[in-house]
């Protein structure tokens, strides 16, 4: 009896330790859970972003420029939704979102030009987190623009430097190949200074035109030139001309305009290109140095047409030359398919519809809209389609399948009084007709041998050497001349 007595205190003292114990293990489970949610807590980690990067809305893009945010941080945004509006090489377009989310940080302002592909405009966080809280990725909190140290070190060296003594020139450097800037190079030539003299800080160690600045002010000055006339106070015209500059030198006054100032014979301004006029200097370029051009020109009666057009006119339906000298390309492009083809790597591929591209000329460059299947498209519903797309392209407006696969191009300048030219080709494509004014010219009419008097239109077709030979190129302006000096073939064909 004593002895169960004695286990039975035993036990009791023996739970009530164990129970003191679970008490204490359940606190620090507690604590470690706060010390645990604290640190994986959004205040002190932050909240893990949805990236927005530059995307390529052209297959020729390789920069964008914003140019306006559709957004602004802290609004909720769907999948779909207009994030901003993008000028790329082309036009201007707007960029949708592909996640749902609240838009927490722009990383790029309005305004900001030559983006990268891929470079990150914008951070979003998913629905339900906290925007404000949204962490910020450290390569890119400093702006790409921002100077190097070694640069800014080198600038603010130049700019406060006010000893007499002139500074030393800077040791060449030989090691590597030199690579300038056309802005560096001028500079340099223009002013005599060796290239190995200058400090690249451009990247893939570019001579920038900083770099070549800082060359041109960090050289030493002109020794002054002993002259009889030094009391007699200086002129700007007869200074110069007082200590003339030994042959083959070159002046160590840079070229530069001064804002607010009127230029000085020889200075010049520094416009920067846009997208759309990098982009065509670059095409342009490709075609003159890539594709054997060829010309053949001709001369087409517009009389049918202007007597169609208005017979037309009195039935209210209004349409241009233009829209029949699209509709008799296309026509003829359907009856010739040899010449409706494009230029790849391996040859000629033969295309199976005819998309018309039309030259629009717009305040940032020249841009080509596409009128697709213009064949099978009567006459007033190419000229409503014209009419929009040109409308489009100088709103900035287009979308990328609306100027992307043409097939065959037509740019025409007869509105502006030019009688004849020759058009570059818009590669791949393999023609492009270039049309001029029409104009009336005395013909000696065969029938009854007496005069008559003939609007005719000046027609050149650049042409690939590589698809389209002289041949070829002759029996297609031959039938599409037929096509266009009787419009009524067209609707049969």
């Amino acid at each position: 009896m004593a002895a169960s007595l004695r286990l039975g205190r035993q036990g009791m003292l023996f739970g009530l330790r164990l129970n003191n114990f679970n008490k204490c293990l359940r606190s620090t489970h507690q604590w470690q859970d706060q010390v645990r949610h604290f640190f994986q807590s959004p205040w002190v980690l932050g909240v893990s972003p949805l990236k927005v990067q530059m995307p390529a809305l052209s297959p020729t893009m390789e920069e964008g420029n914003i140019v306006k945010w559709l957004k602004k941080e802290g609004e909720a945004v769907a999948a779909g939704d207009a994030l901003c509006e993008i000028e790329t090489d082309k036009a201007v377009v707007t960029m949708e979102s592909n996640d749902d989310g609240v838009l927490a940080k722009i990383l790029m302002e309005e305004g900001s030009r030559n983006i990268r592909l891929g470079t990150l405009i914008a951070l979003m966080v998913e629905e339900g987190q906290d925007w404000k809280q949204v962490e910020i990725p450290s390569s890119d909190a400093a702006p790409p623009s921002e100077a190097t140290p070694a640069t800014k070190a080198v600038a603010t060296s130049v700019v406060t430097s006010s000893a007499p003594s002139p500074p030393s020139a800077p040791k060449p450097v030989t090691s590597g190949q030199l690579r300038l800037s056309p802005a560096a190079r001028h500079i340099l030539d223009t002013h005599g200074l060796d290239p190995k003299l200058a400090t690249p800080t451009g990247p893939r160690g570019i001579i920038t035109k900083e770099d070549a600045l800082n060359l041109l002010k960090a050289s030493p000055a002109p020794k002054a030139v002993p002259s009889v006339v030094a009391s007699t106070p200086p002129s700007p015209i007869s200074a110069p001309a007082a200590s003339p500059l030994p042959p083959g030198s070159r002046p160590n006054i840079p070229p530069l305009s001064v804002p607010g100032k009127p230029g000085a014979p020889g200075t010049f301004t520094e416009v920067p290109a846009s997208n759309v006029r990098r982009v065509i200097a670059q095409r342009l370029t490709q075609s003159k140095t890539t594709i054997p051009h060829s010309y053949a020109s001709i001369d087409c009666d517009m009389a049918a047409v202007m007597q169609l057009r208005k017979d037309l006119a009195k039935e209210q339906i209004k349409v241009s030359v233009n829209d029949f000298i699209i509709k008799a390309a296309a026509v003829t492009l359907r009856e010739m398919p040899e010449v409706n083809v494009t230029w790849s790597g391996d040859g000629a591929r033969a295309l199976d519809s005819v998309h018309i591209s039309i030259a629009v000329a717009t305040d940032k460059g020249l841009i080509t809209p596409i009128i697709k299947d213009a064949a099978n498209k009567g006459v007033q519903e190419i000229s409503s389609n014209a009419k929009a797309l040109a409308q489009k392209a100088r709103d900035g407006k287009l979308l990328p399948e609306e100027y992307q696969g043409g097939s065959f191009s037509i740019s025409n300048l007869g509105m502006f009084g030019i009688s004849g030219f020759s058009a570059v080709i818009n590669p791949p494509q393999a023609c492009i007709l270039a049309v001029g004014t029409s104009r009336a010219e005395l013909h000696l009419c065969e029938d009854d041998q007496t005069l008559c008097t003939k609007q005719l239109m000046t027609i050149t077709l650049s042409s690939d050497g590589r698809l389209v030979d002289d041949e070829l190129a002759s029996r297609f302006l031959d039938k599409f001349r037929a096509n266009l000096e009787k419009p009524q073939r067209m609707a049969l064909v």
